[in-house]
């Protein structure tokens, strides 16, 4: 599947054009053991979400949108210095963040009446394939991060000419510091328009043998999954 991503020309040597979100795993991913000692379990060793692809299959999944510039946090005040020029050709904002007002979200749980929205501002067009949209949402599985994005879905086949922002809420009010260049922002996750059919009922005798003899292999072989997964998609 393709999509396109544009900026205007006398940007372009200024942004982080987005990422493949498998390129945008985080440290903390990376630096974790494969397997720890349980204190429940009396110090036996379990495997950790290193060994989860279904997790690592999500964050690897679309694309990440990045912070073009530093960001600075403190005192409740966000700080950045990005000589962004000014395009005589579009109306194009030159902030790298602006905010919602407190009354867009008001009824919000967690959220304080006189909070403001963060938005990520977005300087690329996106376009998608006829009949394909896309699903933006807070990086997955990045409690990490100090904010969390609002999920979103836009028609991208259809509005390929605006620029799609990220609303988010500010999660850490403790947090000072520096939000550096790249942070990932919200991850887009195209997919094809079409109803869902729902077919629900009790497994047949011979689903339910096939289920036991998955479910003992995943139980027997850490692997298991992957090499069902691979088997399927070739």
């Amino acid at each position: 599947m393709k999509v396109k991503f544009r900026c205007l020309p006398e940007l372009e040597p200024f942004l982080l054009p987005p990422v493949p979100a498998a390129q945008g795993l985080p440290q903390w991913l990376k630096d974790m053991p494969p397997k720890a000692a349980s204190d429940v379990l009396g110090g036996v060793e379990v495997r950790t979400l290193k060994h989860c692809a279904p997790l690592l299959d999500a964050m690897q999944t679309g694309v990440l949108f990045l912070l073009p510039c530093d960001v600075e946090v403190r005192g409740g005040e966000f700080v950045w210095q990005w000589e962004l020029p000014r395009s005589a050709r579009s109306r194009q904002t030159r902030s790298p963040i602006g905010v919602h007002v407190p009354e867009q979200a008001s009824g919000m749980p967690g959220k304080a009446d006189t909070d403001f929205v963060v938005k990520f501002n977005n300087f690329w067009t996106i376009e998608t394939e006829p009949g394909v949209s896309m699903l933006f949402t807070h990086p997955l599985n990045r409690p990490d991060l100090p904010f969390h994005s609002f999920a979103g879905i836009v028609d991208t086949d259809a509005y390929s000419s605006g620029f799609v922002h990220f609303p988010a809420q500010w999660m850490d009010r403790s947090f000072e510091g520096v939000l550096p260049r790249g942070t990932p922002v919200a991850q887009g996750i195209p997919f094809r328009r079409e109803q869902v059919q729902l077919d629900c009922a009790a497994m047949s005798e011979t689903d339910v043998e096939f289920h036991s003899r998955e479910q003992d292999l995943l139980q027997a072989d850490p692997g298991h999954y992957r090499k069902a997964r691979r088997a399927s998609r070739s």
